[in-house]
């Protein structure tokens, strides 16, 4: 499937910043499941953009701001190719050793309950690929995909105490249960092709990949209940949440911060020429969920 994706980040200060300092996380790279036709990311002001890698080999591109703004706009763009492989991932370009992605964090903390959940729903199940499968569909039943009730510090523990969150705690939750079971798992943000027709998104998606001997890694989401298709646009994976937030940096007046983002995904047919363009006190955080 050829997927043309347009990810836009506004932001708006009630005072002009002095200076801002992103990393952005927002480049797909290609793989076996998916190929990466052209994708730029622009600003609407005079900045710097860096590329490098970061510790999981996720894209990583630091954009310096040194201008007075009141307003700056973020956009990454471009068309990729997906491939339907049942789930499993591979032909990235650099892997961690899976035994990493057992390491617990403060947003996929175990507690009992979601770890006597995922003992009672795989306990009785002879594989891996089972297990993580019921695992996935039986998440889907019990929580309740409901925005506006969780944050991106919110916990797998505090969201299926609540039994109601967005993608991201479908995502964080599955990693706990299974990290508890002894199964490697790992966050991954990206895009999802919506094949009900439904037109701008909020956010950008977010799912989970767990090891299997055999097969390696496998890709599940959760909120869904199914296996990641052709429908998925993988961007970046990590511990969780955290590692692959899509905007977070620092800066440096600015006042009151207000942002909005808007994604589209939709279905393209013609292959369009690649281009990449970069123009060229107190801090304070800043993060995308």
């Amino acid at each position: 499937m050829r997927l043309t994706i347009s990810h836009s980040t506004r932001f708006r200060f009630t005072r002009p910043l002095t200076n801002a300092v992103q990393m952005l996380r927002l480049t797909p790279q290609s793989s076996l499941n998916q190929t990466v036709l052209d994708w730029r990311i622009d600003v609407d002001c005079d900045a710097r953009l860096r590329e490098a890698r970061d510790g999981y080999g996720n894209c990583l591109t630091a954009l310096y701001v040194d201008e007075p703004v009141t307003t700056l706009t973020i956009t990454a763009q471009g068309q990729v190719v997906t491939d339907d492989r049942a789930g499993v991932v591979s032909g990235l370009g650099s892997e961690l050793p899976p035994g990493v992605f057992l390491r617990p964090t403060a947003l996929t903390m175990p507690d009992e309950a979601i770890g006597d959940f995922a003992a009672g729903i795989t306990r009785s199940l002879p594989s891996t690929l089972d297990r993580l499968h019921a695992l996935s569909g039986a998440l889907a039943e019990r929580m309740t995909f409901e925005t506006g009730t969780s944050a991106v510090s919110t916990t797998a523990a505090d969201a299926f105490a609540a039994g109601r969150g967005v993608c991201q705690d479908y995502a964080h939750i599955f990693i706990t249960a299974a990290r508890a079971r002894g199964i490697p798992a790992r966050y991954v943000s990206g895009h999802l092709y919506r094949r009900d027709g439904a037109g701008p998104q909020p956010a950008g998606h977010a799912w989970a990949e767990a090891w299997v001997d055999g097969l390696g890694w496998v890709a599940f989401d959760p909120a869904n209940g199914t296996c990641a298709d052709d429908a998925y646009v993988r961007v970046a994976s990590g511990l969780d949440f955290a590692d692959v937030s899509p905007i977070v940096g620092t800066r440096r007046g600015g006042g009151t911060e207000e942002m909005e983002v808007e994604v589209r995904v939709t279905k393209s047919t013609a292959r369009r020429q690649s281009q990449r363009q970069g123009r060229g006190g107190s801090w304070q955080s800043q993060s995308q969920g």
